[in-house]
């Protein structure tokens, strides 16, 4: 290992965010453990296939574990000390959330305030958090800013990324941490996991299945492609910086839903079914970033259109067939 060589941990990094994430740190010669406890979210077969070509490396190391097991952070630890936590690990999922609040907090809070004492306790020079456009609640109409208040989330899991902010800041406080916390805007793109909408309407228009469209259909969302989400991320731990930010990363181009489905159709070439639903409680109304701050702080500027990365999905799952009928329906 050369002394120029950074070590980073990374949480969840076998997922669809994390796994490009590391793709990205290995490139750069950078040093990088993951920990990830392979939850059933789905498919956990789908994240060991995201890292297969990662555990070939000689500067990866896979810690198999929970982030509430205290003897797998001290695991991860002992490969310290680390220049920067990427902190991506988290149970997702808006409306499963509402299914099961204790459990989400437990995981989203209580695992983050155990990551976030071994940062400190370790001296880590920079903890990244992976929050969510989620915490800005329902709106109507404006971008959102990193000023707007976030005390209305829709869901428990909004509601932990609410609160894992707020810990950030008490670390960065009390102890001096330094900490970017990144709101990221609905990634997309290859691995993505199943249950999202591109992956979802793509798989029901190929097999020619309805789709359901909860509200009108004018439901937007900023989709982001997930290289430029990671171009954040590794931005947000290289800058100058020894303080407490929250910077969004999105793309600041919502699309609504009937055109995302229109896309979908351009690119297969075949027609959607849908069927219209009543707007779940859980669902907000739109997302849109106001990305002035990351284009200043992190030179972040997304540079993928959404039909572009549209066709990377699709290519990336057609070429992933026939095991994806295992891990993808």
């Amino acid at each position: 290992m050369n002394k120029q060589q950074r070590k980073i941990l990374v949480t969840g990094a076998a997922g669809f965010i994390g796994s490009h994430l590391v793709d990205a740190l290995l490139a750069n010669g950078d040093f990088v453990v993951n920990l990830d406890n392979f939850n059933n979210f789905y498919d956990p077969d789908m994240k060991r296939h995201n890292i297969k070509e990662h555990l070939l490396h000689k500067d990866y190391k896979l810690i198999e574990g929970d982030l509430r097991d205290r003897s797998k952070l001290e695991e991860a630890f002992s490969c310290g000390p680390f220049d920067v936590v990427v902190h991506l690990a988290a149970m997702a999922g808006v409306r499963p959330s509402i299914e099961r609040p204790a459990y989400y907090t437990d995981v989203n809070v209580n695992g983050t305030q155990l990551l976030i004492d071994a940062s400190i306790n370790t001296s880590v020079k920079r903890f990244v958090f992976a929050s969510s456009s989620s915490v800005y609640g329902g709106r109507s109409g404006e971008q959102f800013l990193e000023t707007d208040r976030v005390d209305r989330p829709l869901s428990p899991y909004a509601a932990t990324k609410v609160a894992g902010e707020q810990l950030c800041y008490v670390a960065h406080h009390t102890a001096g941490l330094p900490v970017m916390c990144l709101r990221f805007f609905n990634s997309f793109g290859p691995r993505q996991r199943p249950d999202l909408a591109l992956p979802k309407f793509y798989r029901l228009i190929e097999s020619g299945e309805p789709i359901e469209v909860y509200g009108d259909g004018s439901t937007k969302r900023d989709y982001t492609f997930v290289e430029d989400t990671v171009y954040g991320i590794t931005q947000s731990m290289v800058v100058d910086f020894s303080g407490y930010e929250i910077i969004n990363l999105g793309r600041s181009q919502p699309v609504n839903i009937i055109d995302m489905i229109r896309t979908v159709e351009a690119v297969t070439g075949k027609k959607a079914q849908l069927v219209y639903k009543e707007l779940h409680c859980a669902d907000v109304p739109y997302t849109y970033a106001n990305i002035d701050k990351a284009r200043k702080i992190l030179g972040y500027n997304p540079t993928t259109s959404f039909t572009k990365g549209v066709k990377a999905f699709v290519n990336w799952y057609e070429n992933i067939a026939p095991s994806r009928a295992a891990s993808y329906v």
